[in-house]
């Protein structure tokens, strides 16, 4: 969405952000209704679904002091903040009360002690749970110890992991690992243990990328673990080496991507093309209040289109018309809207699982007269990344909210997990085959399945993300 015309939609909502409530400017906000006033506004302007909330309705309140009414029946914001959300469709919005963290995690930044994991019941039924880990973040505290991708743990400190007791565990800024051992279907402790320590890590999302030469065929293989724009030079020199080595084919490893900022999905859409440039990505639709403005003044805002150009620098796009993306049901948000972007331009091999079924994304609201980061009250330093957007590809389809369906359907196994990057990993290995024609099959599933708690993003607060980058307060500041 283009800089100024954001500005002006922003301009737009401080000027009627109280348009329900005549007289709510001759009523003061008490201290202690400060935030909850903030959450009410925002939700009422931005949210997605604020049309399907009676509470969230223009008309709700005849001034501010019947909102005022309404705020004080609720003690603690986030309370106020999931009373009114729309449950059934909206599994993603999220409050914070530190936007300083908010703001370092949508950019990769968080604390963690490297190792990225999911946890899952141990048994149907059961309240205890195991870890398995799925890689190890370099230049953090486990890259330096003995832990690898594949292991498995069920204790902290000595404790078994339940479904009541893992999140208090595992924040913790150092703790102890129990590892255990899969036998069959039982798993049990090995006796191994190893502390971590926490420290504020800048993760890198180019996990992998390199050349794997098959017969005929120079396959590159990059494995981008989320969208941060802040890495997006790293990302346009990543594909810069590709191109150089004249590579055929491209895998996209998205397995454990939750997502990030479209404008990066974008970007990178943009390097596996090249082709494609100023036509249309993807396209916005935001709740009735705001998506009417931008048609009636312009709704060029609403497109996001592929793009050749990098804050000037050129992109090093690859003109492919077909690429092959690995997924499992931890991909999600940014990492589909790049697959189901492509889809109307190029072919689009997927293989591995079913993503998580992200079609909708957020924006970063602020307590201030625009909500953006300019003016910003001092008394608090609540934040809120509320769904303000569903998002559709160039021929009009974004329905995939049950997630987006494999070509080749091959579950990750616990058991053959490999190492990633090498060849011989089956995810990788039947994605290769796919590209040379060696006939091979999916792997089918025949070990133990585990059903999925969490995982390390979302513990650490990097949720299944698709977000707008650019704050309100730098679209004010691009009038200046």
């Amino acid at each position: 969405m283009k800089p100024i015309l954001k500005t002006l939609l922003l301009l737009f909502v401080a000027v009627f952000a109280l348009q329900s409530c005549e007289d709510q400017d001759d009523v003061r906000v008490s201290s202690d209704l400060q935030v909850n006033d903030f959450i009410w506004k925002g939700l009422n302007q931005f949210y997605l679904y604020q049309a399907d909330i009676p509470n969230l309705a223009d008309d709700r309140f005849a001034n501010q002091d019947a909102l005022n009414s309404f705020l004080s029946g609720y003690d603690e914001p986030k309370t106020l903040f999931d009373a009114l959300l729309y449950k059934s469709q909206d599994r993603f919005s999220w409050i914070v009360d530190d936007y300083t963290v908010l703001e370092q995690e949508l950019q990769g930044t968080s604390k963690s002690n490297g190792v990225d994991f999911r946890l899952a019941r141990i048994s149907s039924g059961s309240d205890n749970l195991v870890g398995f880990v799925r890689y190890i973040i370099p230049n953090s505290d486990a890259s330096t110890k003995d832990i690898k991708r594949g292991e498995l743990f069920t204790g902290i400190n000595g404790t078994q992991l339940t479904i009541s007791n893992y999140q208090a565990l595992i924040a913790a800024d150092t703790y102890t690992l129990n590892f255990a051992t899969l036998s069959g279907s039982t798993i049990q402790s090995n006796g191994k243990t190893l502390s971590l320590t926490k420290t504020t890590l800048d993760e890198n999302p180019i996990l992998i990328n390199k050349v794997i030469t098959s017969g005929s065929h120079k396959i590159g293989y990059l494995m981008y673990n989320g969208f941060y724009a802040n890495y997006d030079a790293q990302l346009n020199a990543a594909f810069g080496e590709l191109k150089a080595q004249g590579i055929t084919d491209l895998i996209l490893d998205l397995r454990y991507n939750g997502g990030g900022s479209v404008l990066t999905a974008t970007r990178l859409a943009s390097m596996i093309t090249g082709q494609f440039t100023d036509k249309i990505f993807a396209k916005e639709k935001w709740n009735a209040k705001i998506n009417t403005y931008f048609e009636s003044d312009d709704p060029e805002s609403l497109n996001n289109r592929f793009v050749d150009k990098i804050d000037g620098t050129a992109i090093n796009s690859l003109n492919l018309t077909k690429v092959y993306v690995i997924t499992t049901d931890a991909t999600a948000s940014a990492s589909e809207l790049v697959i189901n972007g492509l889809v109307p331009y190029i072919s689009v091999v997927q293989v591995g699982e079913t993503t998580v079924g992200k079609n909708v994304g957020s924006i970063t609201l602020y307590d201030s007269p625009t909500f953006g980061k300019a003016n910003r009250n001092p008394n608090h330093k609540y934040a809120m990344q509320p769904l303000v957007l569903k998002i559709i590809n160039a021929s009009g389809f974004g329905e995939y909210a049950d997630g987006l369906t494999p070509t080749y359907a091959q579950n990750e196994q616990v058991e053959t997990m490999g190492v990633l990057g090498d060849p011989s990993e089956p995810l990788l290995s039947t994605t290769i085959s796919k590209i040379t024609g060696s006939g091979k099959k999916a792997i089918e599933n025949k070990s133990k399945q585990f059903s999925a708690v969490a995982d390390s993003k979302i513990l650490s607060g990097i949720r299944n993300q698709m977000y707008i980058d650019e704050a309100p307060e730098g679209l004010l500041r691009s009038l200046k």
